[in-house]
């Protein structure tokens, strides 16, 4: 197949890169800022058009991966680029799908769990999930996100594209032991015994591996049936004081210093982040793969984190 993958030049493009460059396909990471790669490299602005939008003709599957990262300080200036460069860069995308003669047979538009709701009572699935609002007891920076996540699946709705299939994918952190990503942060914190629950540790983790992150999005490209919005999450997801405990106890520690609100924020105004990407409830099951009959090779935390640890410790060790 051709892949194109706009965006894909940072943790979760790359483990996409790297699963259809090994297994033989034609992969183009489109990127404002093309650095070498083991495949095909094309720049674009993400946001005009340009002679990148000749990579679209006749190309298998589209994976747009693009936006400004979401792990900084909500400012007007952060928080203006989180919005356009979601948006534009979908908008630019369906617009140079329709466009082409031969289009693409399959877009799969990036979106986030976090448009969920901020719940304990029940999990979120495609079905019966409730999409977050502005309630009054809503943190600021909380319902901004959620802003973010319709805008975004709002510029995906708005074509109609009878010759290419479009789903948006609502996905959990994607769990790998790559540098500087998700689980590489929190290993980090349990190495230095910092890494225990964040607040009451109530609030649920939604996560996936890479190894059923990649499965899955194999799974939708080839079931045509699935379209419009699926989930893409473990289906266990659990409380951060367990979910800690679990990353501890795989690398051999016991204890971790947990922190307490005006702790996170501390760390997160000095890391230049958001605490809503700690202390907000993300309870989100894949509802519609599991329905269809997908299998999850890493159902549990436990066994996950047994396995990343393995890995990075292979990666880092050498």
């Amino acid at each position: 197949m051709k892949i194109i993958l706009p965006g894909g030049s940072g943790q979760v493009g790359t483990i996409l890169a790297r699963h259809y460059h090994q297994r033989g396909d034609e992969v183009v990471v489109l990127s404002r800022k093309p650095q070498p790669a083991d495949w095909r490299v094309v720049q674009w602005d993400a946001q005009t058009p340009g002679t990148w939008t000749n990579e679209f003709e006749g190309a298998d599957v589209v994976i747009n991966l693009a936006g400004r990262s979401v792990n900084c300080r909500y400012n007007s200036k952060n928080r203006e680029a989180i919005m356009q460069s979601r948006v534009d860069s979908t908008r630019i995308i369906g617009q140079t799908i329709k466009a082409a003669v031969n289009p693409p047979k399959v877009w799969l538009q990036s979106s986030t769990a976090t448009i969920y709701a901020h719940r304990f009572d029940a999990p979120n699935d495609e079905a019966n999930g409730i999409i977050g609002n502005d309630n009054d007891d809503t943190p600021d920076t909380w319902r901004f996100s959620i802003d973010v996540a319709k805008a975004w699946e709002a510029a995906t709705d708005a074509f109609t594209l009878p010759r290419t299939r479009t789903v948006k994918l609502r996905s959990a952190m994607v769990m790998s032991p790559d540098a500087k990503g998700v689980f590489d942060t929190l290993l980090g914190l349990v190495r230095v015994g910092l890494g225990g629950q964040s607040e009451n540790g109530r609030q649920y983790v939604s996560w996936i591996h890479e190894v059923d992150f990649i499965r899955a999005i194999d799974w939708i490209i080839e079931h045509e049936h699935l379209n419009d919005v699926v989930n893409l999450a473990s289906l266990n997801p659990l409380p951060n004081f367990e979910f800690m405990r679990c990353i501890r106890d795989a690398w051999g520690i016991r204890l971790g210093l947990p922190a307490t609100s005006w702790m996170l924020e501390i760390g997160a105004f000095f890391m230049k982040t958001e605490t809503e990407l700690v202390l907000k409830s993300r309870r989100v099951i894949p509802g519609k793969l599991l329905q269809d009959g997908f299998e999850f090779q890493y159902p549990s935390w436990k066994k996950a984190t047994e396995d990343l640890c393995k890995q990075w410790r292979d990666v880092n060790t050498k």
